[in-house]
């Protein structure tokens, strides 16, 4: 099989992009004081030169208590636009897009002198921490006006698009699991109200940044095994409300730390055989049924470029992401390219991510 569609180009939004290939979004603790440092930059140049077509950026926080890491990237106030529009400026000139991820990391916060919040007070089980619940004027007034804002930076800093983190047990992803978001007022209870901050978020980006900057999602479709979680049935339904809200694409994802002693602890599944890839795949085909054109970008343990060309033709997504493999391998999509179609070297050791969980920045200890 050749890679015919994978290296096609490829729309989000209006916003085209050279091929299929995009870096998902991967903690990197490389920030010197929240801003992108040289260091960053050159992680993003050398993605840029090993030939994907779209890189997201590890999670940009909103707000200082939203940070992951203690060198987490920021963008909660006008001082630090200059770099990142250096950071833009640099990925551009590979002809490679990038989409700043937004997020607030809510009860699984990094930072220990700031208060953590959630929609409801439940205890997070690696710190121990218990978030306090917001007010729903909070939520009103002060976390959607966070993102937007944010989003309003990320355009002026040059981004081609921004993307939402509502998965893996963050703020906008508690919002969306009946395990964390216990709330009975209007952002809590029903999908529509639990989806209720995602939508108007996004109707305060467009208003902020016009129609023409596209706004695309990591969501949360389901918690794995987490009992009481969300389910991919609910996840469903959420997505189409994401859908006919008009985010220019969703990328489904899932999991939290709450399930970090179990073997589904996504998304660091480690893949031991071929059965054990494209763990995302089953969400994404059933959300393909019910989002109309909605962009699907699809993630989660991708190794085989033949299997990815075949998702992509069959219409199950239209763009892949991947994460640990670049790690590993920058030139991964340069590789391919050249007719090299074995799979990805990645082991799915996790390595990687126990480097970022310390003071560490990422990279593959094991290369």
């Amino acid at each position: 099989m050749e890679l015919k569609t994978l290296f096609s180009p490829q729309k989000i939004g209006n916003v085209l992009i050279k091929n299929r290939i995009i870096r998902s979004a991967t903690a990197e603790n490389m920030a010197e004081d929240g801003h992108p440092s040289e260091q960053l930059i050159n992680l993003y140049t050398g993605l840029s030169e090993g030939g994907v077509g779209l890189i997201i950026t590890g999670g940009i926080a909103v707000d200082p208590s939203s940070t992951l890491t203690k060198n987490a990237t920021c963008l909660y106030n006008d001082e630090f636009i200059v770099s990142h529009k250096k950071l833009v400026e640099a990925v551009h000139d590979y002809n490679v897009k990038i989409s700043a991820q937004i997020v607030h990391t809510g009860r699984q916060s990094g930072n220990r002198r700031l208060e953590a919040v959630a929609p409801s007070s439940i205890p997070y089980p690696i710190t121990g921490r218990v978030p306090r619940a917001l007010t729903t004027e909070e939520i009103k007034i002060d976390i959607i006006k966070l993102f937007v804002d944010c989003g309003r930076r990320a355009f002026e800093s040059g981004y081609d698009m921004v993307q939402l983190h509502a998965a893996h047990g963050y703020l906008l992803g508690s919002f969306l699991t009946p395990f964390i978001n216990k709330r009975t007022d209007e952002f809590g209870g029903s999908i529509p109200n639990r989806t209720k901050i995602l939508v108007d978020i996004f109707d305060g980006l467009k208003d902020e940044v016009g129609k023409d900057f596209p706004i695309t999602i990591k969501l949360q479709t389901h918690d794995g095994d987490l009992a009481g979680g969300l389910a991919l049935d609910e996840g469903k339904e959420i997505a189409k409300v994401v859908s006919e809200t008009g985010f220019d694409a969703i990328e489904p994802s899932g999991g939290c730390g709450d399930l970090v002693d179990t073997d589904k602890f996504f998304p660091s599944v480690v893949i031991e055989s071929p059965e054990d890839e494209n763990y995302f795949l089953p969400a994404a085909e059933e959300i393909r049924e019910i989002t109309n054109d909605c962009t699907i970008i699809l993630m989660g343990g991708i190794r085989n470029p033949l299997s990815a060309e075949r998702f992509i033709q069959e219409g199950i997504a239209n763009f892949i992401s991947l994460s640990r493999p670049l790690i590993f391998e920058p030139d991964l999509p340069n590789r391919w390219k050249s007719g090299d179609l074995s799979p990805a070297l990645c082991v799915s050791c996790n390595s990687c991510y126990k480097t970022i969980r310390g003071t560490d920045t990422l990279e593959c200890p094991i290369k």
